[in-house]
C-alpha cells in the first residue's frame, strides 16, 4: 500500500479490485470530482480490503408511508417523496458519504402497493443547485450553461402512462415537482425506481438517487412465499470511495468533456452499506436483489458452492423455481431468490460477488417454527407464439469513434436521440426484435413499459454485416438460460450475437424510451425514444 503507480485507460476502466488503496499517479485523462477544474496529480482510493468487514448491520430501507391513504371512495394513496442531499454512513470506521437520496435514504423508502391499486407520488427536487459530479455539458441534451441539477423520476418496469413514465427530457430543477400517476395493473413483480434525467441520469444514480417498488397479488399471496421479517430487499451497487469516504466518479480530463464509457466502482454496496451482515434464523428466506449499478455486472454466488433457487425475474415469478450455484445479473436486472438456511443451522458464510465476499450470513441455531415448503409451481408464463408478431425489427448496437480519436458514439439502430423516432409499434399489437449487438460489449437492453420474452441468442459475423450489410449466423440459435425464461424488462445483448425478443405492446399509447442500461452508455447516446400509437379502433372511438 501507497506505492505509485500509473494506470491505464483501460485498466481503471476494469472491474477495479487491486487499485485501492494505492496512491495512483493519473495520466490527464483520469479527472476529478472537483467543479470546473481537471483532476489533481494524485488521488488515494480506499481498498475495501483493508475496511473490516461484517461489523455493521444490514439496514432495509424503510416502507415509504402515503402522505394521503387510499380511500374508500375509490381516491388512491398520495405520497410525497424529497430528493435532498443527505449523509450516509456507508461503514462503521468511514465519515459519512454525501449523497443525493430520496427522503434521505440511501436506498430510497420502499414503496409496497398492490396490483391493480393505483397510486400518486409527488417527487420534489430539493437537491443542492451545483453538481458534485463531473457534469458534461457536450453530451445530448446539454449544452454550455445548461441547468446540471435536473432530475426526473422513472419507476423501472411499471406499466406507466406516458406523462409519467419518467421520459428523460421532462426534467426538471431544483425548487419544483412533478406528480407520477401509477396505476399498478401488472402482475406482483418487483420494481425499482431511479432518475432519468438527460445528460446526467449517470451522475445522479452514481450520487444515490434509487430506491425499490415492490407489487403484491393474489396469486403471490396463495403460494405463500417468505414475507416479512423473512423477505430481504437487496439493492446492489458498486461505488469507489476516495481518502475522506466520498463518492469518486472518474473522467477523462479531457477539457469540457469528462465523459467516459464506463465506470466501476471497487466496492460493492449493499443497501447502503460496505460489507455488511444479516442474522437469519434457521429457514426459507425470500431475496430480492435488484443491480442498481452504473456498469458493473454482479457474479454472485453463496461460498462453499451452496445452492438457492430463484423464483422470479424482472417482471415477476416463474412458471416454477430454477436451482441455481451461480447468478450473473446485468445492471437494472432483478431476481427473486430463495435460500433455505435451515440446513447450515448455527453455521457463518457470505454472498459473494466474483468470489469476494460482500454480505455475511448469520445463520440461528435455534429451529425455525415454520418453515414453509417452496412450492414446485409458481405462476405459469405462457410463451408468446411467434406467429403472433406482426413485424419483426433489425435494430443494431452500434459503437463509433470520433474524428477527434478521444471520444466515442454509442448509437441503436444507427440512430441519434433526436432523429426521427423509427420505432413506433401500435398498441395491442406483438413485435419481434432482433438487437445486433456490433460491439464488444455485453448492453443490458431495457424497454419502457412493456415487458417481453426472451426468444434466443445467435451468434453473427460482424464484419460481414458492417461491410456487406448481410447478416450471417456464425452458429445454432440457443435458447434463454432457465432464469430468463420468464416476463423481462432488460435483456442482457451479448457482442455479435442476434439477441431476439418478443414483446406484446400493451399499456399506455404515448412517447416511451429504450436504451442500454449501463448508464454512460446511455449518455452517449445508446438511448432512443419510441411511440406506442393508439390502435385503430382507439382512433376511431377518439373520432
Amino acid at each position: 500500500m501507497g506505492d505509485q503507480m500509473t494506470i491505464s485507460r483501460r485498466d481503471l476502466l476494469a472491474a477495479g479490485a487491486g487499485l485501492a488503496g494505492t496512491t495512483l499517479t493519473f495520466p490527464a485523462w483520469a479527472g476529478s470530482n472537483t467543479p470546473g477544474r481537471s483532476n489533481s496529480a494524485k488521488a488515494l482510493f480506499i481498498d475495501p480490503a483493508t475496511l473490516e468487514p461484517f461489523v455493521d448491520a444490514l439496514p432495509i430501507p424503510p416502507v415509504a408511508q402515503p402522505v394521503t391513504p387510499a380511500q374508500p371512495n375509490g381516491e388512491s394513496a398520495h405520497y410525497r417523496i424529497e430528493m435532498r442531499a443527505a449523509p450516509v454512513k456507508v461503514h462503521r470506521d468511514l465519515p459519512a458519504t454525501r449523497m443525493w437520496t430520496y427522503d434521505g435514504h440511501h436506498p430510497g423508502p420502499t414503496f409496497e402497493t398492490r396490483s391493480g391499486q393505483p397510486l400518486s407520488v409527488e417527487w420534489i427536487n430539493n437537491l443542492p443547485t451545483q453538481h458534485f459530479l463531473p457534469v458534461d455539458y457536450t453530451l445530448c441534451g446539454m449544452s454550455p450553461g445548461a441547468q446540471a441539477v435536473r432530475s426526473v423520476v422513472h419507476v423501472h418496469g411499471g406499466r406507466t402512462p406516458a406523462d409519467s413514465d419518467g421520459f428523460p427530457e421532462d426534467w426538471y430543477p431544483p425548487g419544483e415537482s412533478r406528480i407520477g400517476h401509477y396505476p399498478n395493473g401488472q402482475d406482483a413483480t418487483g420494481l425499482w425506481y431511479h432518475d432519468h434525467a438527460m445528460g446526467v441520469s449517470r451522475l445522479n444514480h452514481y450520487a444515490g438517487l434509487m430506491g425499490m417498488f415492490f407489487i403484491r397479488d393474489d396469486v403471490e399471496d396463495a403460494l405463500e412465499l417468505p414475507r416479512g421479517d423473512y423477505e430481504i430487499p437487496l439493492l446492489l451497487a458498486d461505488r469507489n470511495f476516495n481518502a475522506e469516504g466520498q463518492l469518486y466518479y472518474p473522467d477523462s480530463g479531457i477539457p469540457d468533456h469528462p465523459w467516459i464509457a464506463e465506470v466501476s466502482g471497487n466496492a460493492v454496496m449493499l443497501n447502503g452499506k460496505l460489507f455488511p451482515f444479516t442474522e437469519v434464523e434457521p429457514r426459507r428466506y425470500r431475496l430480492r436483489l435488484v443491480n442498481g449499478s452504473n456498469q458493473r455486472f454482479l457474479r454472485l454466488a453463496l461460498a462453499g458452492q451452496r445452492h438457492f433457487f430463484q423464483i422470479g425475474s424482472d417482471q415477476g415469478l416463474f412458471g416454477a423455481p430454477v436451482e441455481l450455484e451461480t447468478l450473473l445479473l446485468a445492471p437494472a436486472e432483478r431476481a427473486d431468490l430463495i435460500i433455505d438456511f435451515s440446513q447450515w443451522r448455527g453455521q457463518t458464510f457470505t454472498l459473494t460477488n466474483d468470489g469476494r465476499a460482500i454480505l455475511q450470513f448469520r445463520v440461528g441455531r435455534t429451529p425455525a417454527a415454520d418453515n414453509p415448503p417452496l412450492p414446485s409451481r409458481l405462476r405459469p408464463v405462457q410463451p408468446i407464439a411467434q406467429s403472433q408478431a406482426v413485424r419483426t425489427r433489425d435494430l443494431t448496437l452500434d459503437e463509433y469513434m470520433k474524428p477527434s480519436g478521444d471520444s466515442m458514439l454509442m448509437l441503436l439502430g444507427g440512430k441519434r436521440w433526436y432523429s426521427q423516432v423509427t420505432e413506433d409499434p401500435v398498441l395491442g399489437t406483438v413485435e419481434i426484435w432482433h438487437l445486433i449487438n456490433l460491439t464488444e460489449d455485453t448492453h443490458p437492453i431495457h424497454l419502457h413499459l412493456v415487458r417481453f420474452q426472451i426468444l434466443d441468442r445467435r451468434p453473427m459475423d460482424i464484419f460481414s454485416y458492417q461491410n456487406f450489410d448481410k447478416l450471417r449466423y456464425l452458429g445454432d440459435a440457443r435458447p434463454p438460460l432457465p432464469q430468463e425464461r420468464g416476463w423481462k424488462d432488460t435483456v442482457q445483448a451479448h457482442p455479435g450475437t442476434v439477441t431476439r425478443i418478443i414483446v406484446p405492446f400493451d399499456g399506455y399509447p404515448g412517447r416511451y424510451v429504450w436504451h442500454c442500461h449501463i448508464w454512460e452508455h446511455a449518455a452517449n447516446e445508446m438511448m432512443r425514444p419510441y411511440i406506442l400509437k393508439p390502435s385503430p379502433a382507439d382512433r376511431s372511438d377518439a373520432t
